[in-house]
């Protein structure tokens, strides 16, 4: 790469061509480990992002609040609170030719009550999903649409699918393998082989160690004579390894 390349030290990255555009602006992809450090020789994709967001959902909730006196009886204490129950009384007071005035009075003080209170109301955090990251990386060709597109592309999918699944999922057949000294006692149980783990760094923070929880691969773009694609908008959904503290947060902040 010439040297007016801002890319030109990672090692020949795998990207569309995106001269004059602020890199802060490019994301970049790597494979990493469950600790976040970058595989040797790791392969690096870069794209630009288009309606990217992160989510972040808190688990709060209120231990107490089925626990009031309208739990036990809802209906009847709805209706005491709404006021319902006073066509009742003075129908009743109609029929029995009783006046039912103690009876409204009593009434009328349980109108625009609750037991709800700041007690049985606290809310209390019981846990919080992995981070999710949505976007969409976007690739398109200048000058090679198979250098520029299809190769970035192709290798976010490779990242996304199990790097191997076992052809034979015969317990038995596994277990005799490995008395056979075929196959280790690991592979024997578990044949297959995960996904890899990446790390995205965008706009000022790093994001590791991530999944590819889902990847949308639109199949009606452009495309050259030779079938590779002209421009391709994949959609992303990454998530984190595991749900994040403000340590973990603060650790993202390139130095």
């Amino acid at each position: 790469m010439s040297a007016e390349n801002p890319f030109a030290s990672l090692n020949r990255p795998l990207s569309s061509r995106w001269d004059g555009l602020n890199t802060n602006l490019i994301a970049k992809f790597f494979e990493v480990d469950r600790q976040g450090k970058r595989l040797n020789e790791a392969v690096t994709v870069l794209a630009p992002l288009t309606e990217c967001s992160l989510d972040v959902s808190l688990n709060w909730q209120s231990p107490f609040e089925g626990k009031s006196l309208e739990s036990a009886a809802p209906t009847a204490f709805q209706m005491l609170q709404s006021g319902a129950f006073q066509p009742t009384v003075d129908a009743f007071a109609k029929l029995t030719g009783s006046s039912g005035d103690s009876a409204t009075g009593v009434l009328q003080q349980f109108v625009g009550r609750t037991g709800i209170t700041k007690l049985n109301s606290v809310q209390v955090f019981v846990g919080m999903q992995p981070v999710k990251i949505q976007a969409t990386a976007i690739f398109r060709a200048w000058r090679d649409t198979f250098e520029e597109v299809e190769r970035p592309s192709d290798q976010i999918m490779a990242w996304a699918l199990p790097a191997e699944l076992a052809r034979d999922s015969s317990l038995l057949g596994n277990a005799v393998d490995a008395v056979k000294g075929k196959k280790s006692p690991i592979e024997a149980l578990l044949p297959s082989k995960s996904p890899s783990l990446i790390a995205m760094t965008y706009k000022g923070r790093n994001y590791y160690p991530l999944v590819i929880e889902n990847v949308t691969y639109p199949l009606g773009g452009p495309i050259t004579k030779d079938g590779n694609l002209v421009e391709l908008s994949l959609g992303l959904t990454l998530c984190s390894l595991a749900a994040l503290d403000r340590n973990d947060w603060k650790a993202m902040r390139k130095k």
